[in-house]
């Protein structure tokens, strides 16, 4: 009987390190210059000078690199700065109320800063009308196609919002991700790491209120 061929121990525990290193550099990425995980994890690489095709963190090993950052270099400013997002969020949402709209990424789950975007996902009927209600209000909006938590595309309505709670004129990039109504099924199922992966209107008061 053939024994199983065992993995190099010292080259694993390389591959290890050198995602660790990846991860944290891509988490300075995320902090400092607002870079969402993908494009983070990308340049991470390339200042590195690590080939192409090195196997990258995933995002939850990015993450737990992001609130370790935080609560080393900004755990000063950065509590109030998620505060000030979670408010706007709270304003964009209660604006598309219609649309059973939930708060997901790095402004749900608490590590944000006063560079990152907020991801609002709307869950519709009719994949037109948070369009048509954004029209109807006179909202300037830019419509792309992004990937969704699903792995398919879908359609986001990005724009960009004023936030006086960071500044006078400071404003922060708002993207009303655009679902069917059907996909709401399931969607409040626990990620990786045991959490709800988006919240409604009442969890985000919930947010605020805490």
């Amino acid at each position: 009987m053939r024994r199983p061929v065992q993995g190099n121990p010292c080259k694993i525990n390389d591959m290890d390190s050198i995602k660790a290193e990846i991860a944290a550099t891509a988490a300075r990425m995320v902090v400092e210059e607002g870079l969402e995980y993908g494009p983070a994890k990308r340049r991470a690489l390339k200042q590195l000078g690590l080939p192409s095709r090195t196997a990258l963190p995933n995002n939850d090993e990015v993450e737990d690199e992001v609130i370790a950052y935080i609560a080393l270099f900004c755990a000063d400013t950065q509590p109030a700065e998620l505060a000030a997002l979670r408010a706007l969020a709270l304003v964009w949402m209660q604006r598309m109320a219609e649309f059973r709209p939930h708060l997901a990424g790095a402004v749900w789950h608490g590590t944000a800063t006063r560079l990152s975007d907020i991801y609002i996902q709307l869950f519709c009927d009719d994949s037109k009308s948070a369009e048509i209600a954004l029209i109807n209000h006179h909202v300037d909006y830019e419509p792309r196609m992004v990937t969704g938590f699903q792995g398919d595309s879908v359609e986001a309505l990005s724009l960009h919002s004023r936030c006086p709670a960071l500044g006078e004129h400071e404003t922060i990039g708002v993207h009303l991700l655009v679902y069917d109504l059907d996909d709401l099924r399931g969607a409040l199922r626990p990620d990786a790491k045991g959490r709800t992966p988006r919240g409604d209107l009442a969890a985000v008061r919930a947010l605020l209120a805490a």
